[in-house]
């Protein structure tokens, strides 16, 4: 629902109601509300006739402040896990727990400095690519026990991962190397899988498991071809390179032996010995 002016085109807070709706759909599918707050809140967006009465629905949801709009100065990134939140908006725990169930944290969410993943006989999805970060490091601590933490990250996203697998295992595959900004957000993972599995896979936005396995088989096969290429053309070189060595081994041996006899031809009595 975009407001348009005369001319047919849309005003900043048309676009701000439509950006703050989306935003309460994305908290409400995130449990961050019930059904009858959402409904209050997104009729209170509706007939809302100021930016500042929209950006006070989202002050005390996970986050804060409006996400990014045309012409607007709030934070935001291109969707690949690159969005910074303002320290002042950022919690300072949060908790995803799955026992004998399952617990996913997806889209745009804003997670907190320290968090927390449990799965107890299930199983903990969390999704880093549109999530909005804390500046600075961001600690996820995971258990798994019988269970599974399943944590996926952008492309290009600095990742620390330290954890322990006793009778299970505990997993990171990186992708391949991108460049990192100096001061970029840092997700710190540290935990144990006792008996389960932690698993932290690199995934393009919209990317499915099976995709993001089919993509990483393709690079390994890109990069194992690179390597045989690289093998035998560094042979071909180096044959070449040590061919043409010997080629003036001999000339210079040719060259000196002229030489040689040249001096001899200039002695009294001349010719060789």
């Amino acid at each position: 629902m975009i407001e348009d002016d005369d001319d047919g085109v849309a005003t900043p807070l048309g676009q701000t109601r439509q950006v703050t709706i989306d935003a309460l759909c994305e908290h409400f599918a995130n449990d961050a509300m019930t059904v009858e707050e959402f409904e209050r809140r997104v009729d209170t967006a509706h007939t809302a006739a100021t930016v500042d009465e929209l950006r006070e629905l989202l002050r005390d949801l996970p986050g804060g402040g409006l996400p990014a709009v045309a012409g607007g100065g709030a934070p935001h990134g291109s969707g690949q896990g690159d969005a910074v939140a303002r320290p002042a908006d950022v919690r300072d725990s949060g908790y995803s727990v799955a026992i004998l169930g399952g617990s996913r944290r997806i889209g745009r969410w804003s997670p907190a400095r320290s968090n927390t993943a449990i799965a107890f006989c299930g199983g903990v999805e969390l999704d880093f690519r549109e999530a909005v970060m804390p500046p600075g490091v961001t600690e996820l601590k995971v258990f798994a026990m019988w269970g599974g933490v399943d944590v996926i990250v952008p492309p290009g996203m600095n990742v620390e991962c330290h954890g322990v697998g006793i009778m299970g295992g505990f997993d990171h595959a990186p992708g391949a190397a991108e460049p990192v900004a100096p001061h970029a957000p840092t997700l710190r993972i540290t935990g144990v899988a006792l008996m389960g599995g932690v698993d932290i896979t690199v995934r393009h936005l919209g990317e499915s498991g099976r995709d993001a396995r089919r993509r990483r088989r393709q690079e390994r096969r890109e990069r194992a071809r690179e390597f045989r290429r690289d093998r035998r053309l560094g042979g071909r070189s180096e044959f070449r390179s040590e061919l043409r060595e010997g080629v003036e081994d001999i000339k210079d041996a040719a060259r000196d032996a002229a030489k040689e006899m040249k001096r001899q031809l200039r002695r009294p009595g001349g010719g060789p010995s």
